[in-house]
This record gives C-alpha cells, structure tokens and sequence, in this order.
C-alpha cells in the first residue's frame, strides 16, 4: 500500500474513544475506498505522531489516537498519513472485547514504527 494523505480540522466525536480509554481526534473522511485499522502518522504544525488510526468510511471520519500525547487538537488542522494496514474493521458490541481489540491494535500500531 502507498502512504496516503488525509487532512482536515479536529471536529467533535461521539467521545466513544475516550469513554474506552483511548482518545482520538477525528477530520472527515471522504475516500470511501479507505477502511479499516492503520498504522499512521499525525501532523500538527510542525510536529509529527505516531498513532493508531480507525478509517470509518460508514461514518465518514477518520480517527487517530496519538501514542504517547495529550493535549487539546480541537479546531486545528492536522495532516494523517495512513502507512500500513493493520487489519479490517469488525463490528464489536462488548465494550471489554472492543478495548481488548485496541489495545493490541495500539501495540500492533507501536511494534510496526519499532520496526521500520
């Protein structure tokens, strides 16, 4: 898969993630053809992330929890590079099997940036 670049405004969610202990920042997604779990890289200014990425193309939003960072994204603009595909999106129902799932995603998503 070639890197693909997204951009857009931090807008409000549904705070899902940060209910389930791992807060996103979400722009809107238009590229129908993107779904899934990725690895990716999140631009803010002139700063650069690592993060776990969520393309929802049901919802149109693109989702990034940002390993390691804290801090308020709301209203800025920011750049999401998707780098590589962890897996395919699943339906989950049971807010412990959906945060067991993320966080090995998250793992995935930190044991692919130790090894590139």
């Amino acid at each position: 898969m070639h890197a693909r670049l997204f951009s857009g405004i931090v807008a409000q969610g549904e705070r899902r993630g940060t209910t389930l202990g791992f807060p996103t920042v979400n722009i809107p997604l238009q590229d129908t053809d993107v779904s899934g779990i990725f690895a990716g890289v999140v631009k803010h200014k002139d700063r650069e992330y690592h993060a776990a990425l969520f393309a929802d193309h049901e919802r149109g939003v693109l989702e990034a929890y940002l390993l390691d960072f804290d801090e308020d994204l709301y209203g800025q603009d920011i750049q999401i590079t998707l780098a590589k595909k962890i897996r395919d999106a699943e339906v989950c129902t049971d807010d412990d099997v959906l945060k067991a799932m993320i966080a090995k995603d998250v793992e995935d998503v930190r044991e692919y940036f130790l090894s590139i």
